[in-house]
């Protein structure tokens, strides 16, 4: 049994909470707000996850020390764009080689850094890990099998991780790619919202499979150009994430993607939907890291514009397709 931190009360991080529990471990989970905090103590219960009741030794804190006072592993459970700010506070009750598996997706777009850099950045003495996967908190929290992957520099610690989580309806594998696990992650919400917005406008499935298969293809050329590995992107942190965003009722960026496509502001749809929409964070970030590695990926290109430049979805989805035209794959050649 190892005693285990959770930083970040939502849906995800409860979630993973339940999960580690029902494995046996002792698990604290934090709150940025002591009313949080409170509520879930007293009721057991979090709105978003309205059918599971919390057991009565998990503990809630909105102190950070507390939560991670002598904790073999943390796990960083709290939204991109607060990962840099939650890291700066824990790193004065961080002991040397602290354990922390990251849960989150995103790039920093000031910074084009991974979260795990930022997490290393701002706690050098911490130990960090990845874990990533098609993992809806809906489904995780209510027991449903699901597959993820631990990304660790070293095989020992992925295998640590590994075993904590891993259950009868939560399976692990381990990989040595982090970057790779991270891009993947971060950049599958971008395509997300073109799913979304197509369902939006009343698309069909061909055009979901259309998005589904060019937008890995686009993650993938910028992940390897950045130095992941082509394995990772046809796996469970690629094209294993990606259908499930894409596809999934649970995905807010999908959902905030629909709105976006009925006619929405990028803000209308992220308040509509009450969470954090990772996807419209990622995407300048993505359209930077395109820049900077000189990589094409027209889907993330015209997410962008409709996120931020006021075109129209329609005019977006017909930029796409009358795109020059082109072979599918510069890597299968003709023979003559």
């Amino acid at each position: 049994m190892a005693a285990i931190g959770i930083i970040g009360s939502g849906s995800w991080g409860i979630a993973l909470a339940v999960l580690l529990h029902t494995n046996g471990h002792r698990v604290t989970v934090w709150s940025t707000r002591e009313e949080k905090a409170r509520s879930l103590r007293e009721s057991r219960r979090l709105k978003t996850l309205p059918d599971v009741e919390l057991p009565e030794d998990m503990e809630f804190t909105g102190d950070l020390e507390t939560a991670m006072r002598d904790k073999q592993v943390l796990v960083m459970a709290v939204p991109s764009i607060y990962v840099r700010a939650t890291a700066a506070k824990m790193c004065p009750y961080c002991a040397d080689g602290q354990l922390i598996v990251n849960v989150a997706k995103g790039i920093e777009e000031a910074t084009l850094k991974t979260l795990s850099e930022i997490i290393e950045e701002e706690i050098p003495r911490a130990k960090v890990t990845v874990l990533s996967g098609p993992s809806h908190a809906e489904e995780v929290s209510r027991g449903l099998p699901t597959t993820c992957v631990v990304g660790a520099g070293d095989r020992g610690t992925a295998e640590y991780v590994q075993a904590l989580f891993m259950s009868s309806s939560f399976r692990v594998y381990t990989s040595p790619d982090v970057l790779g696990i991270e891009v993947g992650g971060a950049m599958k919400n971008v395509i997300a919202l073109a799913a979304g917005i197509a369902d939006g406008l009343g698309c069909g499935d061909n055009t979901k499979a259309a998005l589904i298969t060019r937008g890995i293809n686009e993650i993938a050329r910028l992940g390897i150009a950045m130095g992941g590995r082509f394995e990772t992107f046809s796996g469970l942190t690629g094209i294993g994430d990606l259908i499930v965003t894409c596809a999934s009722m649970h995905s807010r960026n999908r959902r905030a993607g629909i709105l976006i496509g009925k006619g929405y502001t990028m803000e209308a749809a992220m308040q509509e939907v009450e969470m954090v929409v990772e996807g419209v964070y990622s995407a300048k970030a993505g359209l930077a890291l395109a820049e900077k590695y000189q990589v094409q990926m027209p889907i993330l290109t015209e997410v962008n514009h409709v996120l931020f430049d006021g075109k129209s979805a329609r005019d977006a989805v017909e930029d796409l397709m009358l795109r020059d035209r082109t072979v599918e794959s510069q890597g299968v050649p003709w023979e003559a």
